[in-house]
């Protein structure tokens, strides 16, 4: 396996036509092909497939593209150290539950990169969307919580799909209203004290397993019921409705405006937010840097990192 190769199969992913990579590489088709074919038959693996879209990488592809970048993106820190060539275009995505922390981090980890071209993805989304994403290494990383109820369900899930998940921190329950809401003359809340005001919730898809819902209580019966699927949405209907929701206590100033604050519940449980990742791979610079600026964060809200 030749380094070159590896520059050739990132161009043709990115290009997503064999045709258009040849162009950028200024190759001719016939020869990135042949290229392409030699790689797959000396890693004894297919890598991509043709369709009528172009061309999609193979799930061992995906695989094979995470290690492929690891390696480029080493080469080229040498490279710029020692014969100041520019950084190359950089790589990095995670999927999160709706966190604000799990925002700035990202944009803070932007901050820190100076290339003039890179590809960087945040995808908040659906629990099992994290799962999907990172079993065919769409994303890095994953962001979510675990706690008493879905612990023994989310613990074989990732047993099942080959993840490793890293505790972050611990959070007692709170409950996010607006400002404006009756409720914030209170100093805690009791589950009674929210029976008469909408529920506010991230839906979950086809599945919307109960052990996928990204709040606590989800088996709770409550008289009303919405379901949202951004985070800007259900702030709006705190303020406009004075809907509620739980989490984990943390507010961002910055993303909702002051409007909203947390209460906490008293409810004993503990939520524990953490990260996952594909057991058999080993982080990028990116990805370590990111989890650094995710743990900043945090400290900076009055939690403490679990070591």
């Amino acid at each position: 396996m030749r380094l070159q190769q590896l520059v050739y199969f990132e161009k043709i992913i990115e290009k997503g036509s064999i045709n258009e990579a040849a162009k950028a590489l200024f190759l001719t088709q016939p020869s990135l092909s042949n290229a392409l074919k030699e790689l797959e038959e000396e890693m004894n693996v297919q890598l991509l497939v043709r369709n009528k879209q172009g061309i999609i990488p193979t799930s061992e592809g995906r695989e094979f593209l995470i290690y492929c970048r690891q390696i480029l993106d080493q080469v080229n820190l040498l490279e710029e150290k020692f014969k100041n060539e520019p950084l190359r275009k950089q790589n990095f995505s995670v999927s999160a539950q709706h966190y604000a922390f799990v925002v700035h981090a990202f944009v803070e980890l932007l901050r820190t990169v100076h290339a003039d071209e890179y590809n960087f993805t945040l995808r908040e989304t659906e629990t099992e969307n994290i799962f999907d994403d990172l079993a065919s290494f769409k994303s890095e990383l994953g962001i979510l919580y675990l706690n008493s109820f879905n612990r023994q369900v989310m613990t074989k899930l990732f047993k099942e799909k080959g993840l490793v998940f890293t505790p972050l921190f611990d959070a007692k329950p709170h409950v996010f209203v607006s400002r404006s809401n009756p409720l914030v003359a209170k100093k805690s809340l009791k589950l009674t004290d929210l029976e008469d005001y909408p529920y506010l919730s991230y839906e979950q898809g086809e599945t919307n397993s109960f052990y996928f819902s990204e709040e606590i209580l989800s088996t709770w019966d409550r008289k009303k019921n919405i379901k949202v699927s951004d985070r800007a949405t259900i702030f709006n209907l705190m303020v406009g409705l004075n809907g509620y929701t739980i989490s984990s206590g943390i507010i961002s100033s910055e993303l909702n405006d002051d409007k909203i604050v947390a209460i906490p519940l008293e409810y004993d449980d503990v939520i524990t937010l953490g990260w996952i990742k594909q057991q058999q791979l080993e982080l990028s610079p990116l990805a370590q840097t990111y989890l650094e600026l995710l743990k900043e964060h945090i400290r900076g809200y009055g939690f403490e990192i679990i070591e």
